[in-house]
Order: structure tokens, then C-alpha cells, then sequence
């Protein structure tokens, strides 16, 4: 079963990171997608800089 991390962020920009085999990536739900990444903290960051962008 897949792990999800939830992150609330500004209103257009909503993440979560889902697992998927040994990888973890980012995705919000405006469509972008982070780049797949071994540990869960890396993927969190990439969430966190695209919400900083948006």
C-alpha cells in the first residue's frame, strides 16, 4: 500500500507526495510534478519550492 504525505498549501497549490516502488514523488493538484526521488524529504522540498513559486 502506497504512503501519502499531505501538505496544505497556498490555494491554487495543493501537494502530496505518494510512493510508488522505492521512489516518492511530488504532485499537486494544479498538474505539475516533481521529478521521482529516493527519499520522501527530498520530494517534500520539491513540493515546497514549487508551492514558493506558484
Amino acid at each position: 500500500m502506497a504512503q501519502h504525505d499531505e501538505a496544505v498549501l497556498p490555494q491554487e497549490h495543493r501537494t502530496t507526495t505518494v510512493e510508488q516502488g522505492r521512489f516518492c514523488v511530488a504532485r499537486c493538484i494544479c498538474g505539475w510534478r516533481g521529478p521521482a526521488r529516493r527519499a520522501r524529504s527530498l520530494a517534500r522540498t520539491d513540493a515546497e519550492g514549487h508551492a514558493a513559486r506558484g
